[in-house]
């Protein structure tokens, strides 16, 4: 038996980065998602940041009607606020992802404290699940940050990829393998706790072998480097060898 393909979930986030930067209206970020889902996106990515440095709220509301249409799942990140929760529970994306996010950075970095936070997360997330929303928490590949999200209401897990890929962009292949094997070892126990394993932040043609061939993975969430490539090889091109890419990976 074949094992299953990760889907590859696209995050459009920064062809509105591109948009604000000019400002205006080009390039749309949901004509954007639509190429995506033309050239073979299994869902689309956005965050909503409480800055709104790149989504905007009616970019939200366009690309739901969007998905919904295409009948592909959007997966709304966002922050674990009482004014994300809202604007989630009025949209109704098929998934959520909850991210820790901080004014300052450039991009989320690290993964959400579900442990120190559980209190706080448990009353949204369950919002988020009897809403109709799927819930992610993305998080470090590390045991007790794994055994407080199994705790919750939430049925994934992502892991954050992004030390992983820094390390191999630093040349230090010792320490990306040590945490390539904290996020194998991590996927196994997310998996026998009963969460689903995602993996994204950072992900490239370059990297993404080793991750998509983690068994237990079942998505790859990426989004700045498949944008930023289609500026030399185009969308479609860019997506389609990240497919072709996990499914070496995955096969063999």
């Amino acid at each position: 038996m074949r094992k299953p393909l990760p889907r590859l979930g696209v995050n459009i986030d920064h062809i509105a980065t591109v948009r604000n930067a000019r400002g205006g209206e080009h390039p749309d970020p949901v004509a954007g998602a639509w190429a995506a889902i033309q050239a073979g996106a299994d869902g689309i990515t956005a965050h909503l940041r409480e800055d709104r440095r790149h989504m905007r709220d009616d970019d939200m509301v366009r690309l739901q009607q969007l998905c919904e249409s295409e009948n592909i799942p959007l997966n709304m990140e966002m922050a674990a606020t009482e004014e994300m929760r809202d604007i989630a529970l009025r949209l109704k994306p098929k998934a959520v992802c909850i991210v820790p996010e901080r004014r300052e950075e450039r991009t989320t970095e690290g993964g959400l404290d579900v442990a120190g936070q559980h209190n706080r997360l448990v009353p949204i997330i369950s919002a988020l699940n009897d809403n109709g929303s799927r819930v992610s928490l993305f998080i470090e590949a590390v045991a007790h940050q794994i055994e407080a999200a199994a705790k919750t209401e939430a049925k994934v897990v992502e892991f954050h990829t992004g030390a992983y890929a820094h390390a191999l962009d630093d040349n230090n292949q010792d320490k990306a393998d040590d945490i390539l094997r904290a996020l194998q070892e991590g996927a196994k126990h997310a998996k026998a706790l009963g969460l689903e394993v995602h993996f994204g932040h950072g992900l490239t043609f370059d990297n993404v072998g080793p991750i998509a061939a983690i068994e237990e993975g079942m998505e790859l969430n990426i989004g700045h480097f498949i944008i930023g490539e289609a500026i030399f090889m185009g969308l479609e091109s860019a997506i389609k060898e990240m497919h072709r890419l996990a499914t070496q990976a995955r096969y063999g």
